[in-house]
Protein backbone atom coordinates (compact mmCIF):
# COMPACT_ATOMS: atom_id res chain seq x y z
CA UNK A 1 0.00 0.00 0.00
CA UNK A 2 0.99 3.39 -0.65
CA UNK A 3 0.88 6.01 2.35
CA UNK A 4 0.02 8.52 -0.17
CA UNK A 5 -4.07 6.28 -0.60
CA UNK A 6 -3.68 5.75 3.51
CA UNK A 7 -3.65 9.26 4.06
CA UNK A 8 -6.46 10.48 1.89
CA UNK A 9 -8.80 8.45 4.22
CA UNK A 10 -6.96 7.35 6.98
CA UNK A 11 -10.50 6.43 9.27
CA UNK A 12 -11.12 3.73 6.35
CA UNK A 13 -8.52 1.74 7.27
CA UNK A 14 -8.54 2.08 11.22
CA UNK A 15 -7.61 -1.18 12.61
CA UNK A 16 -6.62 -2.57 9.54
CA UNK A 17 -3.02 -4.74 8.93
CA UNK A 18 -1.35 -3.39 6.43
CA UNK A 19 1.90 -3.70 4.58
CA UNK A 20 4.33 -0.76 3.56
CA UNK A 21 7.83 -0.51 2.20
CA UNK A 22 10.06 2.59 2.46
CA UNK A 23 13.24 4.55 3.94
CA UNK A 24 13.69 5.25 7.38
CA UNK A 25 13.96 8.95 7.77
CA UNK A 26 14.97 8.59 11.78
CA UNK A 27 14.64 6.05 14.47
CA UNK A 28 14.60 6.78 18.22
CA UNK A 29 13.87 4.16 20.84
CA UNK A 30 13.80 3.38 24.40
CA UNK A 31 14.29 0.12 26.13
CA UNK A 32 10.61 -1.11 25.54
CA UNK A 33 9.63 1.17 22.18
CA UNK A 34 10.74 2.81 19.35
CA UNK A 35 9.22 4.99 16.68
CA UNK A 36 10.21 5.31 12.96
CA UNK A 37 9.47 8.01 10.50
CA UNK A 38 9.09 6.29 7.81
CA UNK A 39 8.31 7.94 4.19
CA UNK A 40 7.72 5.37 1.12
CA UNK A 41 7.65 8.54 -1.66
CA UNK A 42 4.40 9.17 -2.31
CA UNK A 43 3.56 12.06 0.08
CA UNK A 44 6.01 14.63 1.69
CA UNK A 45 5.30 13.97 5.57
CA UNK A 46 6.71 11.07 6.84
CA UNK A 47 4.52 8.23 9.42
CA UNK A 48 5.44 7.23 12.72
CA UNK A 49 5.88 3.26 12.68
CA UNK A 50 5.57 2.45 16.41
CA UNK A 51 7.64 -0.98 17.30
CA UNK A 52 7.75 -2.49 20.75
CA UNK A 53 9.87 -5.01 22.81
CA UNK A 54 6.84 -7.58 22.18
CA UNK A 55 8.50 -7.31 18.49
CA UNK A 56 10.50 -10.88 17.83
CA UNK A 57 13.53 -8.41 16.05
CA UNK A 58 13.17 -5.44 18.56
CA UNK A 59 16.85 -5.14 18.92
CA UNK A 60 17.50 -5.59 15.39
CA UNK A 61 15.11 -2.94 14.68
CA UNK A 62 16.20 -0.55 17.22
CA UNK A 63 19.74 -0.12 15.80
CA UNK A 64 18.43 0.01 11.67
CA UNK A 65 20.13 3.56 10.42
CA UNK A 66 18.73 6.10 8.80
CA UNK A 67 18.40 5.95 5.16
CA UNK A 68 17.81 2.28 5.18
CA UNK A 69 14.98 0.57 3.21
CA UNK A 70 12.46 -1.59 5.19
CA UNK A 71 9.39 -3.44 5.56
CA UNK A 72 6.61 -3.06 7.76
CA UNK A 73 3.78 -4.89 8.29
CA UNK A 74 1.37 -3.62 10.91
CA UNK A 75 -1.85 -1.86 12.20
CA UNK A 76 -2.96 1.17 11.38
CA UNK A 77 -4.04 3.39 14.89
CA UNK A 78 -6.21 6.67 14.33
CA UNK A 79 -4.55 9.01 16.14
CA UNK A 80 -7.18 12.30 15.64
CA UNK A 81 -5.90 14.02 19.09
CA UNK A 82 -2.06 13.35 18.15
CA UNK A 83 0.28 15.70 15.52
CA UNK A 84 -0.10 12.92 12.77
CA UNK A 85 -3.67 11.64 12.07
CA UNK A 86 -2.99 7.84 12.59
CA UNK A 87 0.28 5.46 13.08
CA UNK A 88 1.35 1.88 12.15
CA UNK A 89 1.74 0.14 14.99
CA UNK A 90 4.24 -2.88 13.96
CA UNK A 91 4.03 -6.63 13.93
CA UNK A 92 6.54 -7.10 11.84
CA UNK A 93 9.99 -4.95 10.52
CA UNK A 94 12.29 -6.36 7.92
CA UNK A 95 15.39 -4.48 6.51
CA UNK A 96 15.37 -4.63 3.00
CA UNK A 97 18.89 -2.63 2.45
CA UNK A 98 20.95 -1.39 5.54
CA UNK A 99 22.39 1.83 4.93
CA UNK A 100 26.59 2.31 6.00
CA UNK A 101 26.66 4.63 9.24
CA UNK A 102 28.64 7.25 6.65
CA UNK A 103 25.33 7.55 4.81
CA UNK A 104 25.21 11.46 4.26
CA UNK A 105 22.33 12.84 5.41
CA UNK A 106 22.16 12.86 9.22
CA UNK A 107 19.80 14.59 11.75
CA UNK A 108 21.35 17.82 11.24
CA UNK A 109 20.80 20.94 8.74
CA UNK A 110 23.52 20.20 6.24
CA UNK A 111 24.21 23.66 4.03
CA UNK A 112 23.16 23.60 0.09
CA UNK A 113 26.85 23.46 -1.11
CA UNK A 114 27.18 20.35 0.64
CA UNK A 115 24.25 18.95 -0.76
CA UNK A 116 25.22 19.86 -4.35
CA UNK A 117 28.23 17.55 -3.88
CA UNK A 118 26.12 14.71 -3.51
CA UNK A 119 23.09 14.46 -5.97
CA UNK A 120 22.75 10.79 -5.57
CA UNK A 121 21.11 11.16 -1.99
CA UNK A 122 20.06 15.00 -1.56
CA UNK A 123 16.58 14.13 -3.02
CA UNK A 124 15.82 12.27 0.33
CA UNK A 125 16.66 15.46 2.38
CA UNK A 126 13.01 17.81 2.44
CA UNK A 127 13.77 20.55 0.32
CA UNK A 128 15.29 18.17 -2.39
CA UNK A 129 12.60 15.80 -1.50
CA UNK A 130 9.81 18.47 -2.51
CA UNK A 131 11.70 20.61 -5.08
CA UNK A 132 12.01 17.40 -7.36
CA UNK A 133 8.05 16.37 -6.74
CA UNK A 134 7.42 20.21 -7.64
CA UNK A 135 9.13 19.78 -11.17
CA UNK A 136 6.86 16.84 -11.31
CA UNK A 137 4.06 18.58 -11.03
CA UNK A 138 4.96 21.52 -13.12
CA UNK A 139 5.81 19.26 -15.63
CA UNK A 140 2.45 18.25 -15.68
CA UNK A 141 0.79 21.25 -15.44
CA UNK A 142 2.55 22.82 -18.64
CA UNK A 143 1.75 19.33 -20.54
CA UNK A 144 -2.02 19.32 -19.13
CA UNK A 145 -2.55 23.28 -20.05
CA UNK A 146 -1.46 22.82 -23.78
CA UNK A 147 -3.09 19.51 -24.51
CA UNK A 148 -6.59 20.71 -23.04
CA UNK A 149 -6.32 23.84 -25.73
CA UNK A 150 -5.65 21.07 -28.72
CA UNK A 151 -1.57 22.23 -28.92
CA UNK A 152 0.44 19.40 -30.01
CA UNK A 153 3.34 18.48 -28.75
CA UNK A 154 6.73 18.12 -30.72
CA UNK A 155 10.24 16.81 -30.12
CA UNK A 156 12.27 18.87 -31.52
CA UNK A 157 16.50 17.69 -31.86
CA UNK A 158 19.10 18.23 -29.33
CA UNK A 159 21.88 17.86 -31.94
CA UNK A 160 21.66 20.83 -34.55
CA UNK A 161 23.72 23.00 -37.06
CA UNK A 162 22.50 25.91 -36.63
CA UNK A 163 22.51 28.54 -33.44
CA UNK A 164 18.97 29.64 -33.15
CA UNK A 165 19.71 32.72 -31.18
CA UNK A 166 22.90 33.80 -32.91
CA UNK A 167 24.72 34.07 -30.09
CA UNK A 168 27.59 31.44 -30.52
CA UNK A 169 27.54 30.41 -27.30
CA UNK A 170 26.72 26.45 -28.47
CA UNK A 171 28.54 22.73 -27.40
CA UNK A 172 29.97 21.21 -29.87
CA UNK A 173 29.45 17.73 -30.71
CA UNK A 174 32.15 15.60 -32.03
CA UNK A 175 33.64 12.41 -32.27
CA UNK A 176 36.97 13.77 -33.17
CA UNK A 177 39.79 15.79 -31.21
CA UNK A 178 40.20 17.98 -34.18
CA UNK A 179 38.44 20.57 -36.10
CA UNK A 180 38.52 18.71 -38.95
CA UNK A 181 34.74 18.38 -39.21
CA UNK A 182 33.77 17.23 -42.89
CA UNK A 183 35.81 14.05 -41.54
CA UNK A 184 33.29 13.97 -38.66
CA UNK A 185 30.07 11.75 -37.83
CA UNK A 186 27.56 13.82 -39.27
CA UNK A 187 30.55 15.68 -42.00
CA UNK A 188 29.62 19.46 -40.69
CA UNK A 189 29.66 21.42 -36.86
CA UNK A 190 26.86 20.15 -34.86
CA UNK A 191 26.23 21.43 -31.86
CA UNK A 192 23.26 21.00 -28.88
CA UNK A 193 20.67 22.95 -29.05
CA UNK A 194 19.80 25.98 -27.70
CA UNK A 195 16.37 26.81 -28.27
CA UNK A 196 13.87 24.25 -30.06
CA UNK A 197 12.19 27.19 -31.35
CA UNK A 198 13.14 27.43 -35.08
CA UNK A 199 12.47 23.48 -35.09
CA UNK A 200 9.25 24.08 -33.76
CA UNK A 201 7.99 26.36 -35.76
CA UNK A 202 7.33 24.31 -39.03
CA UNK A 203 4.73 22.51 -37.05
CA UNK A 204 3.12 25.45 -36.37
CA UNK A 205 2.61 26.15 -39.66
CA UNK A 206 0.73 22.89 -39.95
CA UNK A 207 -1.08 21.76 -36.44
CA UNK A 208 -1.57 25.80 -35.43
CA UNK A 209 -0.62 25.40 -32.30
CA UNK A 210 2.57 23.40 -31.19
CA UNK A 211 4.71 23.28 -28.02
CA UNK A 212 7.97 21.89 -27.09
CA UNK A 213 9.12 20.76 -23.68
CA UNK A 214 13.16 19.92 -23.55
CA UNK A 215 16.68 20.26 -22.30
CA UNK A 216 18.70 23.19 -24.16
CA UNK A 217 22.12 24.33 -23.43
CA UNK A 218 24.01 27.19 -23.25
CA UNK A 219 27.88 27.31 -23.52
CA UNK A 220 28.06 30.74 -21.31
CA UNK A 221 31.15 30.75 -18.46
CA UNK A 222 28.55 32.41 -16.03
CA UNK A 223 28.19 31.73 -12.55
CA UNK A 224 25.96 33.39 -11.11
CA UNK A 225 22.60 31.94 -9.10
CA UNK A 226 20.50 32.02 -12.35
CA UNK A 227 22.41 30.40 -15.06
CA UNK A 228 23.16 27.14 -16.09
CA UNK A 229 24.72 25.26 -19.46
CA UNK A 230 21.96 23.19 -19.54
CA UNK A 231 18.11 23.50 -18.30
CA UNK A 232 14.87 22.91 -19.67
CA UNK A 233 12.19 25.26 -21.50
CA UNK A 234 9.00 25.28 -22.74
CA UNK A 235 8.39 26.95 -26.44
CA UNK A 236 4.77 27.25 -27.77
CA UNK A 237 4.50 28.41 -31.05
CA UNK A 238 0.90 29.82 -32.51
CA UNK A 239 -0.20 30.72 -35.90
CA UNK A 240 -2.31 33.14 -36.85
CA UNK A 241 -1.87 35.11 -33.71
CA UNK A 242 0.01 38.60 -33.37
CA UNK A 243 1.91 40.16 -29.97
CA UNK A 244 -1.16 40.66 -28.20
CA UNK A 245 -2.16 36.68 -28.80
CA UNK A 246 1.07 35.83 -27.36
CA UNK A 247 0.67 37.66 -24.28
CA UNK A 248 -2.89 36.79 -23.34
CA UNK A 249 -1.56 32.44 -23.74
CA UNK A 250 1.36 33.31 -21.73
CA UNK A 251 -0.91 35.16 -19.14
CA UNK A 252 -3.40 32.33 -18.94
CA UNK A 253 -0.44 29.30 -19.06
CA UNK A 254 1.19 31.11 -16.01
CA UNK A 255 -1.72 31.68 -13.86
CA UNK A 256 -3.07 27.97 -14.35
CA UNK A 257 0.31 26.56 -13.73
CA UNK A 258 0.17 28.20 -10.49
CA UNK A 259 -2.52 27.61 -9.57
CA UNK A 260 -2.10 23.63 -10.52
CA UNK A 261 0.69 23.41 -8.51
CA UNK A 262 -0.83 25.18 -5.34
CA UNK A 263 -3.72 22.47 -5.89
CA UNK A 264 -1.59 19.24 -6.61
CA UNK A 265 1.66 20.10 -4.47
CA UNK A 266 0.05 21.85 -1.35
CA UNK A 267 2.50 20.08 1.43
CA UNK A 268 4.98 21.03 -0.83
CA UNK A 269 4.40 24.91 -0.96
CA UNK A 270 3.54 24.50 2.53
CA UNK A 271 7.38 23.32 2.93
CA UNK A 272 8.86 26.09 1.23
CA UNK A 273 6.61 28.92 2.73
CA UNK A 274 7.69 27.54 6.26
CA UNK A 275 11.39 26.80 5.09
CA UNK A 276 12.76 28.79 2.33
CA UNK A 277 10.32 31.88 1.37
CA UNK A 278 7.28 33.05 3.97
CA UNK A 279 5.94 34.77 1.64
CA UNK A 280 6.47 32.23 -1.48
CA UNK A 281 2.28 31.03 -1.69
CA UNK A 282 1.13 34.88 -1.08
CA UNK A 283 3.16 35.86 -4.20
CA UNK A 284 2.34 33.46 -6.65
CA UNK A 285 -1.07 33.78 -5.62
CA UNK A 286 -1.32 37.37 -5.62
CA UNK A 287 -0.12 37.02 -9.75
CA UNK A 288 -2.61 34.24 -10.76
CA UNK A 289 -5.17 36.42 -9.12
CA UNK A 290 -4.14 39.67 -10.52
CA UNK A 291 -4.32 41.44 -15.10
CA UNK A 292 -0.93 41.54 -16.26
CA UNK A 293 -0.18 45.28 -17.68
CA UNK A 294 1.50 46.13 -20.53
CA UNK A 295 4.14 48.51 -20.78
CA UNK A 296 6.35 49.63 -24.17
CA UNK A 297 10.37 49.55 -23.51
CA UNK A 298 10.55 53.06 -23.75
CA UNK A 299 7.95 53.87 -21.51
CA UNK A 300 10.19 51.75 -19.17
CA UNK A 301 13.40 53.88 -20.05
CA UNK A 302 11.45 56.60 -18.62
CA UNK A 303 10.65 55.15 -15.36
CA UNK A 304 14.17 53.70 -15.01
CA UNK A 305 15.84 57.63 -15.78
CA UNK A 306 13.16 59.09 -13.14
CA UNK A 307 14.56 56.50 -10.48
CA UNK A 308 18.41 56.08 -11.94
CA UNK A 309 19.97 56.83 -8.62
CA UNK A 310 18.67 53.92 -6.66
CA UNK A 311 19.96 51.48 -9.23
CA UNK A 312 24.08 49.72 -9.09
CA UNK A 313 23.70 50.39 -12.71
CA UNK A 314 22.76 54.06 -13.13
CA UNK A 315 23.91 54.28 -17.08
CA UNK A 316 19.96 54.57 -18.16
CA UNK A 317 19.91 54.98 -22.24
CA UNK A 318 17.51 54.23 -25.02
CA UNK A 319 18.97 50.67 -26.19
CA UNK A 320 20.60 49.13 -23.27
CA UNK A 321 19.77 45.79 -22.40
CA UNK A 322 18.38 45.72 -18.79
CA UNK A 323 19.55 44.18 -15.52
CA UNK A 324 17.19 42.55 -13.11
CA UNK A 325 17.90 45.30 -10.63
CA UNK A 326 15.78 47.08 -13.40
CA UNK A 327 13.22 44.58 -14.14
CA UNK A 328 11.99 44.00 -10.52
CA UNK A 329 11.73 48.08 -10.03
CA UNK A 330 9.50 48.21 -12.81
CA UNK A 331 7.10 45.46 -11.48
CA UNK A 332 7.59 45.78 -7.91
CA UNK A 333 8.10 49.78 -7.70
CA UNK A 334 6.01 50.88 -11.16
CA UNK A 335 3.26 48.45 -11.63
CA UNK A 336 3.36 46.39 -8.14
CA UNK A 337 2.39 43.21 -10.12
CA UNK A 338 3.16 41.16 -13.17
CA UNK A 339 3.50 43.59 -16.17
CA UNK A 340 4.61 42.89 -19.87
CA UNK A 341 7.29 44.72 -21.72
CA UNK A 342 6.76 45.03 -25.22
CA UNK A 343 8.59 46.59 -28.49
CA UNK A 344 12.25 46.00 -27.53
CA UNK A 345 15.26 48.05 -29.98
CA UNK A 346 15.73 45.69 -32.44
CA UNK A 347 19.25 45.66 -31.93
CA UNK A 348 19.22 43.97 -28.54
CA UNK A 349 16.84 41.27 -29.28
CA UNK A 350 16.88 38.18 -32.05
CA UNK A 351 16.85 38.00 -35.67
CA UNK A 352 13.66 36.37 -36.14
CA UNK A 353 11.04 38.94 -34.26
CA UNK A 354 9.41 40.67 -36.84
CA UNK A 355 10.48 44.46 -36.81
CA UNK A 356 8.07 47.27 -36.17
CA UNK A 357 6.39 49.95 -38.29
CA UNK A 358 8.87 52.46 -36.87
CA UNK A 359 12.15 50.67 -37.90
CA UNK A 360 13.77 50.67 -34.85
CA UNK A 361 11.19 48.12 -32.87
CA UNK A 362 10.72 44.21 -32.81
CA UNK A 363 7.55 42.89 -31.73
CA UNK A 364 8.81 41.11 -28.49
CA UNK A 365 7.84 40.93 -24.77
CA UNK A 366 9.26 39.71 -21.68
CA UNK A 367 6.83 39.25 -18.39
CA UNK A 368 8.43 40.61 -15.81
CA UNK A 369 6.83 39.66 -12.09
CA UNK A 370 8.23 40.40 -8.49
CA UNK A 371 10.66 38.91 -7.06
CA UNK A 372 13.02 37.44 -10.01
CA UNK A 373 12.36 40.49 -12.71
CA UNK A 374 12.51 38.40 -16.20
CA UNK A 375 10.22 34.98 -16.58
CA UNK A 376 8.99 34.42 -19.99
CA UNK A 377 10.19 36.39 -23.50
CA UNK A 378 8.41 35.85 -26.49
CA UNK A 379 7.49 37.78 -29.92
CA UNK A 380 6.06 37.69 -33.29
CA UNK A 381 7.80 36.28 -35.75
CA UNK A 382 9.23 37.84 -38.90
CA UNK A 383 7.17 36.31 -41.91
CA UNK A 384 8.14 38.58 -44.63
CA UNK A 385 10.76 37.17 -46.52
CA UNK A 386 12.58 40.01 -47.39
CA UNK A 387 13.00 41.91 -44.01
CA UNK A 388 13.81 38.73 -42.84
CA UNK A 389 17.07 38.11 -45.20
CA UNK A 390 17.98 41.83 -44.59
CA UNK A 391 17.92 41.10 -40.94
CA UNK A 392 19.79 38.59 -40.74
CA UNK A 393 22.64 40.45 -43.18
CA UNK A 394 22.13 43.45 -40.50
CA UNK A 395 24.00 40.69 -37.93
CA UNK A 396 26.43 39.41 -40.13
CA UNK A 397 24.27 35.91 -40.40
CA UNK A 398 25.15 33.20 -43.53
CA UNK A 399 21.75 32.61 -44.68
CA UNK A 400 22.75 29.05 -46.26
CA UNK A 401 22.35 27.36 -43.63
CA UNK A 402 18.79 28.80 -42.41
CA UNK A 403 17.33 28.37 -46.07
CA UNK A 404 15.14 25.96 -44.73
CA UNK A 405 13.52 28.16 -42.16
CA UNK A 406 13.53 31.25 -44.44
CA UNK A 407 11.74 28.63 -46.71
CA UNK A 408 8.80 28.42 -44.54
CA UNK A 409 7.67 32.21 -45.27
CA UNK A 410 7.52 31.25 -49.19
CA UNK A 411 5.80 28.10 -48.74
CA UNK A 412 2.42 29.22 -47.12
CA UNK A 413 3.59 31.48 -44.25
CA UNK A 414 1.66 33.09 -42.33
CA UNK A 415 1.64 35.90 -39.06
CA UNK A 416 2.81 33.21 -36.19
CA UNK A 417 3.86 33.83 -32.31
CA UNK A 418 5.53 32.12 -29.73
CA UNK A 419 7.53 32.10 -26.27
CA UNK A 420 9.88 30.58 -23.96
CA UNK A 421 9.50 29.91 -20.29
CA UNK A 422 12.67 28.48 -18.34
CA UNK A 423 10.98 25.73 -16.52
CA UNK A 424 13.71 25.86 -13.97
CA UNK A 425 13.10 29.53 -12.91
CA UNK A 426 9.90 29.19 -13.19
CA UNK A 427 10.90 26.52 -10.20
CA UNK A 428 12.96 28.88 -8.20
CA UNK A 429 9.76 31.50 -8.64
CA UNK A 430 7.40 28.84 -6.97
CA UNK A 431 9.38 27.74 -4.37
CA UNK A 432 11.70 30.48 -3.44
CA UNK A 433 14.87 28.68 -3.88
CA UNK A 434 17.48 31.49 -5.23
CA UNK A 435 20.00 29.15 -7.01
CA UNK A 436 19.03 27.38 -9.75
CA UNK A 437 21.51 24.15 -8.83
CA UNK A 438 18.94 23.72 -6.18
CA UNK A 439 15.96 22.91 -8.49
CA UNK A 440 17.72 20.51 -11.39
CA UNK A 441 18.06 17.30 -10.01
CA UNK A 442 22.11 17.18 -11.74
CA UNK A 443 23.34 20.83 -12.76
CA UNK A 444 25.56 21.18 -15.29
CA UNK A 445 27.41 24.54 -14.95
CA UNK A 446 31.01 25.44 -15.58
CA UNK A 447 33.83 23.98 -14.36
CA UNK A 448 31.13 21.80 -12.60
CA UNK A 449 30.19 18.07 -13.73
CA UNK A 450 29.44 15.68 -10.91
CA UNK A 451 28.30 12.67 -12.02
Amino acid sequence: MLLKKLKEDPAQYDGQLVELQGWVRTNRNSKKIGFIELNDGSTFSNTQIVYEDGLPNFAETSKITLGSAIGVKGTVVVTPEGKQPFEIHADQVEVLGLADHDYPLQKKRHSFEYMREIPHVRPRANTYYAIFRLRSVLSMAIHTFFQDRGFVYVHTPEITGNDAEGAGECFTVTTRKDDKYGDDFFSKHAQLTVSGQLHVEPFALTYRNVYTFGPTFRAENSNTTRHASEFWMIEPELAFADLGDDMDCIEEMIKYCINYCLEHASEEMAFFQKMIDKDCIDRVTQVANSHFKRMTYTEAIDHLEKAKDRFENKDIFWGMDLQSEHERYLCEQVVQGPVFLTDYPKDIKAFYMRVNEDGKTVAACDLLVPYVGELVGGSQREERYDVLVERMKEMGMETESLQWYLDLRRFGGCKHSGFGLGFDRMLMYLSGIQNIRDVQPYPRTPRNLVF
